[in-house]
């Protein structure tokens, strides 16, 4: 036993010399790696700025190509125009000479295309001579038009109005034929009638009264005898339909009054909530990363509806949101999100399934360090498969099979087993 312990403590030594090692290894990876990215980076910079310069270089072949093409067309044209320019100086003398023989009989021309001009002048004076008076009687004829047209259209009114007069009269003698007749059936005299009209009396107003009356008579329709008790009836539903509306319009006031009060709580809480979660983010991010950045921002103006956007910024990179980051910054970044707002209320206990599980053993490092720090207040239950993890738990449990289709449960408390170790 002695023995065994003995080689436990060397194993140990080993143990922990081999995870410094591996630290430090680790260590060295990660600058390697921002080594490599940096000269990567450095790399990609000088084959774009080498491509650039290629297709620079390959645009003035083309532009030297296409200049030396110019230039020999432009001689070729200056070839043509030089030969042009003989002909046309050919050309300019034949003309001159011919412009000498012709000058000869233009004096007798001259007189006369003058005397032509002349007789042509004269017979344009009396054509707009003629045109003045043409004009002029053509204006009469169409003034004498336009009171023929007047004439008529007052001898069509005066036609119309005198058709209208006769129809309206035969109307009134058909109405003082019936009239007439209306009288003898009743006996009355149409002098003593008119006697006793008074003198206000109008014969539309009166008809018009007269129609009037006559259409709510229709409109009443039968004598119904039960309109008082149905008057009644429906006085007294009216009353309690008013007072059922009251209470609502009562009750409507009340939880609008109840619903602004719930915004009003809303809004505070969360932002104080907001607030919270933020600091507390902001506070346990760098500790996950070793350094970077993290916060909450709105989406929106309004409390009530507004989204929460998460912007992280691990050591190294720029500010982007969570959707760019690598699986392992993003397990990283929600660990550190979800133990913000579990630090606004904790529970007793917290139960925590393979969340290092896409991580690497440094995150897993700072990832336990961070659940030891939280354990003082907080009792912690993990399930994990990472060495690391285990190394930092009290209590450990898991289940073996030491005969064949046998599973038994095992528990080892960390603090006992080295107690019993170092004994």
């Amino acid at each position: 036993l002695q023995a065994d312990h003995d080689n436990l403590g060397i194993a140990r030594n080993q143990l922990q010399l081999a995870m410094d090692r591996m630290e430090e290894d680790m260590l060295a990876k990660q600058n390697l790696t921002e080594r490599r990215d940096q000269i990567q980076q450095t790399l990609d910079e000088v084959r774009s700025r080498a491509k650039t310069d290629s297709e620079a270089a390959h645009q003035l072949a083309l532009r030297i190509q296409s200049l030396n093409s110019r230039i020999s067309s432009t001689t070729l044209a200056m070839s043509c125009l030089q030969v042009q320019q003989q002909t046309l100086n050919d050309r300019k003398v034949s003309l001159e000479n011919a412009i000498q023989e012709s000058e000869e009989p233009q004096g007798q021309l001259k007189a006369e295309l003058e005397a032509q001009l002349e007789k042509r002048l004269d017979v344009e004076n009396e054509l707009t001579t003629v045109r003045q008076k043409s004009e002029a009687v053509a204006h009469k004829i169409r003034q004498l038009e336009a009171e023929r047209a007047g004439f008529e259209e007052l001898l069509e009114a005066v036609r119309n109005s005198l058709e209208q007069v006769r129809i309206d009269y035969q109307g009134l003698e058909v109405r003082r034929n019936t009239i007439r007749e209306q009288m003898l059936e009743e006996n009355e005299d149409l002098d003593e009638v008119l006697q006793s009209l008074p003198a206000e009396a109008n014969e539309e107003a009166w008809e018009d009264l007269l129609r009037r009356v006559s259409n709510r008579i229709a409109r009443l329709g039968a004598i119904n005898l039960a309109a008082i008790d149905e008057y009644k009836i429906q006085s007294e539903r009216k009353q309690y339909l008013d007072a059922q509306n009251e209470d609502l319009e009562s009750a409507l006031q009340t939880l609008e009054n109840a619903i602004r009060k719930i915004d009003v709580e809303t809004r505070t809480r969360f932002k104080e909530t907001f607030d919270k979660v933020d600091n507390k983010l902001q506070q346990i991010f760098p500790k996950l990363f070793g350094g970077g950045h993290a916060y909450l921002e709105m989406t929106g103006e309004d409390l009530l509806d507004t989204g929460v956007g998460l912007m992280a910024r691990p050591p190294g990179k720029r500010n982007s949101s969570i959707q760019l980051l690598s699986g392992g910054e993003k397990a990283l970044t929600a660990i550190a999100l979800v133990f913000s707002i579990f630090s606004l209320n904790p529970a007793p206990f917290c139960l925590l399934d393979e969340v290092d599980a896409p991580l690497d053993d440094v995150n897993v490092a700072r990832y336990s360090e961070l659940l030891k720090e939280m354990s003082r207040t907080v009792q912690f239950v993990y399930i994990t498969h990472n060495k690391i993890a285990m190394e930092m738990g009290e209590q450990l449990m898991g289940v073996t099979m030491h005969e064949p289709g046998v599973s038994r449960l095992v528990s080892v408390d960390v603090d006992e087993a080295v107690a019993m170790a170092a004994v």
